[in-house]
Parts: structure tokens; sequence; C-alpha cells
């Protein structure tokens, strides 16, 4: 994934609802991992995203950038789960403030979509 991908995405999400999204934006939206949720917590970012059961923390990558006071934080998917469950799940993975690179006090906007979960095989 390309930096300006996510420029354009952080854009997209903080331009004017009236305004037209620039063609390249969808494109880059869909390379970010679609989250059923996100929980800050005191030592670990921890998030909630699709799993066929052989979803890892590895098979995840993480985005930081910082402009002055402004912080962003991407995740995407390295690997495809290709476990074939019976029906699809979804799986927490917890990243330390630490590991991120951040302070537990520091405000960060989420790049990535949220999307409501259904449950099983929905």
């Amino acid at each position: 994934m390309d930096r300006r991908y996510f420029l354009l995405a952080a854009m997209a999400l903080g331009g004017c609802a009236t305004v037209a999204a620039p063609p390249v934006a969808p494109r880059a939206l869909s390379e970010l991992e679609a989250l059923y949720g996100v929980q800050a917590g005191r030592d670990a970012l921890t998030i909630q995203v699709s799993s066929n059961g052989c979803t890892a923390k590895s098979d995840f990558a993480f985005f930081v950038e910082r402009r002055g006071e402004a912080v962003t934080l991407a995740f995407g998917r390295k690997r495809v789960d290709a476990c074939k469950p019976f029906a699809q799940g979804k799986t927490e993975l917890v990243f330390t403030w630490e590991e991120l690179g951040l302070s537990a006090r520091t405000p960060v906007m989420l790049l990535n979509p949220l999307t409501a979960w259904t449950g099983p095989g929905a």
C-alpha cells in the first residue's frame, strides 16, 4: 500500500459531505480492512475483524502518520484468511500502544471503515 492512498482516504473522510470525493478515494478505502469494532484501552487498542478461523495478528500491518498534532492510524490485511469455515466469524486483535509507537493519551483518527457485525454466516 502506498502512503498516497492513506492520504487520499484521510482527505475523503475529512471532507465536506457536499463535495464529491476524488475518483481514487474508493480504491484507497477498499485497501483498508473493514472493522467490526474498536476499543481503546489503557494499554492497547483492540480491533475486531472478520475471520474464517485462521486470522492472526501477523496477518495485519498498520500505518501511523503524524502531521503536527494530528495522528492517523490505518490497518490493512497482508494475508487472506484461507480457512474454510462453516460460517464466517470474527476475532479480536490487540495492538499495544508501544507496538503502534503511540502514547495511550495521544488522540488518534482511525481511517478504517466500521461495519456492523450481523452474526455468523450472515
